[in-house]
């Protein structure tokens, strides 16, 4: 199949699936064309089967903001026709779908029909696509999809309940390669993070109030009460700065390392003994796959799509959002003894596998033939 891929090119969850996904395509022989305005941070060799079409936005002086859905439309239209693409997966209901639509209705014009099908990743639900502003275009982005997927059953209740969708939506969770996750490294690189004796804890994310850094920080500091323990914290965000003062406030400054955005974050989890995540929203929980994938034990919030990935006793706990006395005791009952952190380590893993590569990429591919046959009998 040719297939034309639409995302964010950025560090964001649904930008790294979407690439992770066109790059598992195109190992499967299928030639796959991502359509944005960079190429995507994950995306690091195009080949005859990875091809990168670079949106361009126009600076006219007429436009106070320019008008980037537009440039799309237009963008997908000649990739569509150029390369006689199958199919095209946009990944996000605003601006992408919307965009995604009018490039159909435009190659409609001129007998072309495309399938298109959209993946909802979240924040395009919950968030942006629930104010009342993008409302209406989100709920007729979906409705004029051929077919609609999301990354959660908990992301799909949601839509559900708040748009008013005809459309079927099938639940395609996100995925990973175990195996990029199985790595090693020496003893003294974990020493330059923390002492022999001391756990560590981490917690990786865009650093935005909805992941409730404060929060990180309050477990740490309770944690790190009862046990030798460093909180190494990877991502930049608005929150790092009130998080370093609170730091400074506690006194823990010196157990608490600050990253930044790191390339290195698999290097990070695989010294890592536990990953916490007691965010607001998570409509699936990427960053807490990606720990227990390298083995990391998980304490998290119950929020949205998390209980679908983090197995509670097995993988990990879940408890209450804001619940810090619940979220410490659970993390010191993984962090107890050797012989505790050992069993959750291994079950960590274990649990990411149902989430492998191999397990989630076939049923795009299913979705994929199911939408181009249907398209076909509608010619």
């Amino acid at each position: 199949m040719k297939i034309g891929i639409v995302c964010y090119p950025t560090f964001g969850g649904s930008g790294v699936v979407a690439t992770e996904l066109g790059i598992a395509l195109a190992d499967k022989g299928h030639e796959i064309h991502f359509i944005t305005y960079k190429q995507p941070v994950k995306l690091e060799l195009l080949s005859h089967h990875i091809h990168f079409h670079e949106v361009s936005v126009p600076n006219y002086p007429l436009f106070q903001y320019q008008p980037y859905e537009l440039a799309l439309s237009s963008k997908l239209v000649n990739v569509v026709k150029e390369n006689h693409l199958d199919l095209l997966h946009v990944h996000y209901a605003i601006p992408h779908a919307y965009a995604g639509y009018m490039a159909k209705k435009m190659l409609e014009e001129e007998g072309i029909r495309i399938p298109m099908v959209t993946t909802l990743h979240g924040t395009d639900i919950t968030l942006v696509g629930n104010h009342p502003f993008y409302k209406p275009a989100v709920t007729f982005s979906i409705n004029k999809s051929d077919a609609v997927t999301s990354v959660s059953q908990s992301l799909k209740e949601d839509t559900l309940r708040l748009f008013d969708v005809k459309k079927e939506i099938e639940v395609v969770p996100n995925f990973i390669d175990i195996e990029k996750h199985n790595l090693t490294y020496s003893d003294c690189q974990r020493a330059s993070m923390a002492a022999e004796s001391e756990r560590i804890i981490t917690h990786v994310s865009n650093l935005r109030p909805v992941k409730r850094i404060m929060d990180v920080i309050e477990i740490f500091e309770k944690i790190q009460q009862k046990i030798p323990a460093k909180l190494i914290m990877v991502g930049e965000g608005p929150e790092k700065e009130p998080a370093e003062r609170l730091c400074i406030a506690k006194g823990i400054s010196d157990k608490v390392l600050f990253l930044g955005n790191s390339d290195e974050v698999n290097k990070v989890l695989s010294f890592s003994d536990l990953f916490l995540l007691p965010s607001e929203k998570e409509s699936f929980g990427l960053a807490a796959l990606e720990a227990m994938a390298s083995g990391v034990p998980v304490v998290s919030s119950n929020s949205g799509g998390l209980p679908e990935v983090n197995e509670e006793g097995v993988s990990g706990y879940l408890n209450e959002i804001g619940d810090i006395e619940g979220m410490a005791a659970n993390a010191l009952k993984i962090l107890a003894d050797d012989q505790t952190l050992s069993k959750f380590k291994l079950n960590a893993r274990t649990a990411a596998s149902r989430f492998e590569t191999k397990n989630v990429v076939p049923l795009y591919e299913a979705l994929y033939e199911k939408t181009i046959a249907l398209a076909l009998q509608l010619k």
